[in-house]
């Protein structure tokens, strides 16, 4: 374990506690190794002034939703220390009674929530205070002989059974040290939990935190010196998109399955005692909350509707019915984690956020796991004590908080064109409404414009089957499936006659905007079909129901993706997929139409160029945006009895009405 304190830029703050607080947190935060996704959390006793001016004792200490890895001052609310160490004293506290008394104590009423350990905090003496869930102490906690290696290795350490965190935790370490002289002591070891440092300067708290996790590290090395194993296999997309819907159903709603194939994940996944050793438990409690207990074990191919998420679904009841109670609301029973048999591992979650903390717990689960296994073995907690941490009654509460998902949460969308005009409106549009959104362009502006949106961008040209096909497995290898595909891509060619009209001009016109998407409809199907309510939505144009002259090529390419819509509407829904055209006219804040086009088309109106945008029954400005908001709402579940239908965004044109 590298210590990374830095002489220079800690006498910075050599004047201020909690800029040094802020600082030695964001050391332990920097470290994946110590605590992950806002885990862990640390203090340091001061003094301030009340409203009225009083100098107060205080605990700072970090406050709900902020991580250490990026915490700042105003992370740590002030909480009356006194009072806060009193609540030690008392026989028993409710954890909605502590709650409500550690918020009581709060100097500033607006300041985030104080951490649910703030009692232990405010108990131990020492100024500041460091509290990590280190890989490697935990992973020498959960073995058969952890307290005598713990008692072997940390002679300097307190030692603690686990128990329950909150007031339990904190009354169980009142109890302990109250006639120690624990300032001889470098830390407090919470099995199965993890480390408590302190000292009265941070960097000494810091440092017994180093070393203490530097001595597991050594004894890890020296008992368990052998890799961990590691393959190469090929996945199978389609089987990915089977078990993300699978999994979706379960939980009611679209869900990501992000894969990690990395040789780790995929030698972890072909071990022969797989279903064993990963469905023994977290390997802390803390993970519960995102993880669940155990994975889901998944076939390499998956059978039928992959059973094995519905046989996980039913352990789930069964584990609550045995540890559960009548006062308690069952959680959703669909897994967080999948363990795929030589693929890897998969993250489900709501967003890519999400499934990116889940990743990296399975990640560090793995290499515990098998470290403890290979020293002599590794036991996760009872489930009933896992349990007791999931329904914890201050994980109850968050339930009837959570804000109603938006339309298209966990879903993924496909858009093509995407680099700017109608494609870029649609892909902002979709992702404001939840979804992850893959955007091809052959423009490679293509890129920053989906990054910037949260997506993915990638140079793609649809005329190509190689440039496509590799573009779509890009996308569900990313995010585990495809729910909905908006064709977008193509050109308009106009002021050529028939007569006068070049091959290239019809060819070109005919290959980007029919036989392309006929393409990209194509190759997109099969994961269409696997996904949560998909839909496909084509971008037409007023000239199919209304051409002009000079553009018979668009006017018929047009006239072919809607035709072509209409078919794949009638063969795609027994599979539930939804074929749906949007006809836009008069969308001029898109490329095709310069300063220079606008004018001379509304010269041949004999209009203004402000005139000419709304020459519609409604007087309306047709924009991109409005195109991109009607083509969400379209994939949403609003249009979920919609196939085959034309829809037009044109402000009411008389020719086609």
């Amino acid at each position: 374990m590298k210590s990374l304190w830095d002489d220079a830029e800690a006498a910075k703050h050599a004047d201020d506690d909690l800029a040094m607080r802020v600082y030695t947190s964001r050391l332990l935060g920097a470290c994946e190794d110590l605590v992950m996704h806002g885990g862990g959390n640390t203090s340091v006793k001061g003094h301030t002034q009340d409203f009225f001016g009083r100098e107060v004792e205080v605990l700072y200490v970090k406050g709900s939703g902020w991580d250490l890895k990026t915490i700042e001052k105003p992370g740590f609310p002030a909480l009356r220390l006194q009072e806060t160490r009193r609540l030690a004293e008392l026989q028993t506290l409710t954890d909605t009674d502590m709650t409500q008394q550690l918020r009581a104590f709060m100097l500033d009423q607006s300041a985030p929530s104080p951490s649910v350990e703030a009692i232990l905090h405010a108990i131990i003496p020492a100024r500041f205070i460091d509290h990590t869930h280190t890989d490697a102490i935990i992973t020498l906690t959960n073995n058969p002989n952890g307290a005598a290696i713990m008692a072997d290795l940390f002679p300097d350490c307190l030692v603690l059974p686990y128990i329950m965190p909150g007031f339990v935790l904190s009354r169980q370490v009142h109890e302990a040290i109250s006639d120690l002289e624990l300032a001889r002591y470098k830390g407090i070891i919470l099995m199965h939990h993890g480390v408590f440092t302190f000292a009265d300067d941070a960097r000494s708290a810091y440092d017994n935190m180093i070393e203490l996790v530097t001595r597991a590290e050594d004894y890890i090395a020296d008992k368990h010196g052998a890799t961990l194993p590691t393959a190469q296999h090929n996945a199978n997309l389609l089987d990915l998109a089977r078990i993300r819907q699978a999994v979706s159903a379960q939980r009611g709603c679209a869900q990501l399955a992000v894969l990690d194939s990395s040789p780790e994940a995929q030698g972890y996944a072909a071990r022969t005692d797989i279903a064993t050793i990963a469905c023994r438990g977290p390997i802390t409690p803390d993970h519960v909350i995102r993880t669940k207990r155990i994975p889901v074990i998944l076939d390499e191919v998956p059978g039928p509707g992959v059973p094995e998420v519905a046989h996980f679904a039913q352990d789930y009841r069964d584990y609550f019915a045995t540890h559960g109670n009548d006062e308690l609301q069952i959680l959703d029973q669909a897994p967080r984690v999948g363990i795929w048999k030589n693929a890897g591992s998969i993250a489900f979650g709501s967003s890519v956020s999400e499934c990116e903390v889940i990743t990296d717990i399975a990640r560090h689960t793995r290499w515990a796991v098998q470290t403890g296994e290979a020293l002599g073995g590794w036991q996760a907690l009872p489930p009933a004590d896992i349990f007791e941490l999931e329904y914890w009654v201050l994980e109850q509460a968050k339930l009837g908080k959570r804000t109603a998902a938006k339309p298209h949460q966990g879903k993924v969308a496909l858009v093509t064109g995407a680099a700017g005009g109608i494609g870029l409106a649609c892909c902002t549009a979709l992702a404001a409404d939840g979804a992850c959104v893959v955007g091809l362009d052959t423009n490679a502006e293509v890129v920053a414009a989906l990054s910037a949106l949260g997506g993915k961008g990638l140079v793609c040209d649809v005329t190509s089957e190689e440039s496509v096909s590799a573009a779509i497995t890009e996308a569900v290898r990313s995010f585990g499936g495809l729910d909905i595909l908006v064709c977008n891509a193509g050109i308009f060619r106009a002021g050529e006659t028939i007569a006068a009209q070049s091959p290239q001009t019809w060819s070109q016109t005919l290959e980007i905007n029919l036989t392309a998407t006929e393409r990209v409809m194509r190759l997109a199907i099969p994961y269409l079909q696997l996904g949560v309510q998909p839909s496909i939505l084509i971008v037409g144009s007023r000239n199919y129901t209304a051409p002009g002259p000079g553009a018979s090529a668009y006017s018929v390419s047009k006239a072919g993706v809607t035709q072509l819509a209409r078919v794949a509407a009638l063969e795609l829904a027994a599979a539930g997929v939804r074929v749906n055209v949007i006809h836009p006219d008069a969308v001029f804040d898109t490329g095709l139409w310069t300063d220079e086009t606008l004018a001379t088309s509304a010269a041949r109106y004999h209009l203004s160029v402000e005139e000419y945008k709304k020459k519609n029954l409604l007087g309306a400005r047709i924009t991109a945006e409005r195109v991109g908001q009607l083509m969400s709402v379209m994939a949403s579940d609003v249009f979920a009895a919609t196939t085959g239908a034309q829809i037009p965004i044109d402000g009411g044109n008389d020719r086609v009405i």
